[in-house]
């Protein structure tokens, strides 16, 4: 039976030459080697075409020196293949057809997998309950304690909430291997952006909704704060390739509560909701201000894209 291959292209026969030859440019050579994890085809190709340089020849003598020191080597060394032997198959034996759609839902099964193992530190340990914290605690100041600035304060606060749990999600404070998936073709910036939108997908419809259950009371639309929520995210993983994961979140998280809050501080006492309420206003209201946070999100996601090369190693904490 003929295998249909899943795959739309196959690495060409000069880059893996290049490859194995070590003059591919990184970029490409990350491409492959990301390619090569699920193309068993590919795979082949480039092991064989590696395996015949000096670096192979190397390679082969240490995995041989590896397994012959290993407990169960003999095992291991079982397990290495050989020259194929065919047996005759029984007369009556009926060949096996695996079904057409089952590689593909393993493929798909595979991702999935490796998708929810890459986005899991951005929904694990203190900030989902912080995040659904601030989601009841909202609504409980509003209609239980009667405060009338409760979407003021959460609209303040949200923004913040992506930049928070991209920080927690990622770097080597946050990651007991990101020195390892730092070097990866999974790694670095393709796994800090799965983290981002992992966080996002929580945050953004959350604290919103929450946000449309609260009475207005001067206060900006429930939806406001979405585009300065992204901006700061972004701005915190370009910040992050020059200073570190906590510094840019402290910079640029900071940075905005000190924003809202600052006029706040300084108003007398029963003012100030209605001191919140205004300087939201200024910040998250109108065409003018919306359209400075969009062009904030696309010259930091400009930048982000021109720093990319530092997240190929392991970033400050």
């Amino acid at each position: 039976m003929t295998h249909r291959d899943s795959h739309p292209w196959h690495v060409p026969g000069d880059q893996v030459t290049r490859y194995a030859e070590g003059t591919l440019p990184d970029r490409d050579a990350w491409s492959l080697e990301k390619h090569v994890e699920d193309c068993t085809r590919c795979a082949s190709r480039v092991s064989a075409v590696v395996g015949g340089t000096a670096a192979g020849t190397v390679l082969a003598a240490v995995r041989a020196a590896v397994l012959e020191s290993a407990p169960g080597a003999a095992v291991a060394a079982e397990e290495v293949p050989g020259p194929a032997v065919r047996t005759p198959a029984p007369a009556a034996a009926v060949p096996v057809r695996t079904p057409a759609g089952a590689a593909g839902r393993r493929s798909v099964v595979s991702r999935t997998a490796r998708l929810l193992w890459a986005a899991g530190p951005a929904v694990r340990g203190a900030w989902l309950p912080a995040v659904l914290g601030v989601a009841v605690a909202a609504p409980a100041l509003s209609y239980g304690a009667g405060f009338p600035g409760a979407r003021a304060l959460l609209l303040a606060i949200a923004p913040v909430v992506p930049v928070a749990g991209v920080t927690l999600s990622y770097g080597p404070h946050a990651d007991p291997l990101h020195e390892v998936t730092a070097a990866t073709p999974g790694g670095g910036l393709r796994l800090a952006l799965t983290r981002t939108v992992a966080v996002l997908a929580v945050s953004l419809p959350l604290l919103t909704l929450t946000g449309l259950l609260l009475p207005a009371s001067g206060a900006p639309a429930a939806a406001a704060w979405l585009l300065p929520g992204l901006a700061l995210a972004l701005a915190s993983l370009a910040l992050a390739s020059f200073v570190g994961c906590r510094a840019a979140a402290g910079v640029t998280g900071g940075g905005w509560l000190c924003a809202v809050l600052t006029p706040v501080a300084v108003a007398p006492g029963g003012a100030a909701t209605l001191r919140l309420a205004e300087q939201l206003s200024r910040c998250l209201d109108g065409v003018a201000a919306q359209g400075a946070w969009a062009a904030a999100a696309v010259l930091s996601a400009a930048l982000l894209t021109a720093r990319r090369p530092a997240y190929d190693r392991p970033l400050r904490p």
